[in-house]
């Protein structure tokens, strides 16, 4: 209501007008009034655009001025999250590739920022998406999380797995571009919950495709490290829920498309039950059509852990087990 009663009195044509100043302090805050104004609804965000603030905004995103920067940064996302039509707005600015430079900036804030805006545009549609993929957004991103610690990561890991998210082949320039090692880094790297919640989510997205995907996230050892995080939150209470929940979800996400057995095997010694499924799911895809793949879950002592499993009789997991026993004489399952 507040910011409603600022746009009836007819401040926003004036604002726009103040960003045109050349006075550094009066850009600065005029912006900062321009994003507290957008960001609370898409109607508000409209008066904004529609006094033509975007195309002010985007030419100041070079502008010296680290402060500067940080503001006009943030007015761009506040505009640009509320819907596919406002962000499409904001990239029509040209804003691409130019807002990647603000990734490597000095100010900490002018990164995080930027990185918010590519977030708040790559969230909407696969086009968008595909829009930044285009720009070398996925690149930019990826060095950006690995020159940065802490808060300042958090958007551009997100950035990462809506991307990833929206399809198949979005996801795999995710990929290809080497995204998978510094999302895995901010697992091992980061104490904060949701950072590593989100980089859990993130790589989830990544690898819930198809067995590619799967296979690219597997092997660069995620499994047991969001396994070892899932275990830790479950066991003690003052760890975010969050956190949890992302791993346990990231884990099944992965999982379920994952057919490559050596990055299961290490798994199969310590997963919980409720994961444990999941992956004894998979083996009993994999073993009846694959004879070389039966002889190592011998002899790696993987079939041995299966016969010890304490499975409910009727459930899912039971039927596993017994998928992968019918793939073996009776004499060697006793």
């Amino acid at each position: 209501e507040l910011s409603q009663a600022v746009v009836d009195a007819g401040a926003v044509p004036l604002l726009v007008l103040c960003i045109q100043e050349p006075e550094i302090a009066l850009k600065r805050i005029a912006a900062s009034a321009l994003s507290d104004i957008s960001k609370h609804s898409p109607e508000l965000a409209q008066t904004v655009v529609d006094a033509g603030a975007i195309a002010h905004l985007a030419q100041m995103i070079l502008n010296p001025d680290a402060k500067l920067k940080r503001q006009v940064l943030s007015a761009l996302s506040q505009i640009a999250k509320h819907s596919v039509d406002l962000a499409e707005l904001v990239v029509e600015a040209e804003i691409f590739p130019v807002v990647l430079t603000c990734l490597k900036d000095s100010d900490e804030y002018v990164k995080k920022n930027g990185a918010t805006l590519v977030r708040e545009i790559a969230k909407h549609t696969p086009e968008l998406s595909q829009l930044i993929v285009n720009a070398g957004g996925v690149a930019a991103v990826i060095d950006c999380i690995g020159s940065c610690r802490g808060t300042v990561r958090l958007p551009g890991i997100m950035v990462l797995g809506y991307i990833a998210a929206h399809s198949e082949n979005l996801s795999m320039a995710v990929i290809v571009s080497k995204g998978i090692p510094p999302l895995c880094a901010c697992l091992i790297e980061e104490h904060e919950d949701h950072i590593k919640a989100a980089a859990a989510w993130a790589l989830g997205q990544v690898g819930r495709h198809t067995p590619e995907h799967a296979r690219a996230v597997a092997v660069a050892d995620v499994l047991p490290v969001l396994l070892a995080i899932y275990m830790d939150t479950n066991s003690s209470e003052d760890l975010q829920m969050k956190a949890s929940i992302s791993t346990k979800k990231a884990l099944k996400n992965i999982l379920q498309k994952c057919t490559y057995l050596p990055a299961l095997e290490p798994l199969l010694h310590n997963a919980p039950p409720n994961i444990m499924k999941h992956i004894v799911g998979q083996y009993s895809k994999v073993l009846p059509h694959d004879s070389k793949a039966r002889r190592f879950f011998v002899t790696s002592g993987g079939f041995k852990k299966v016969q010890e499993i304490k499975a409910e009789p009727g459930s899912l997991l039971q039927e596993y087990i017994n998928t992968i026993n019918n793939c073996y004489p009776e004499e060697v399952v006793r």
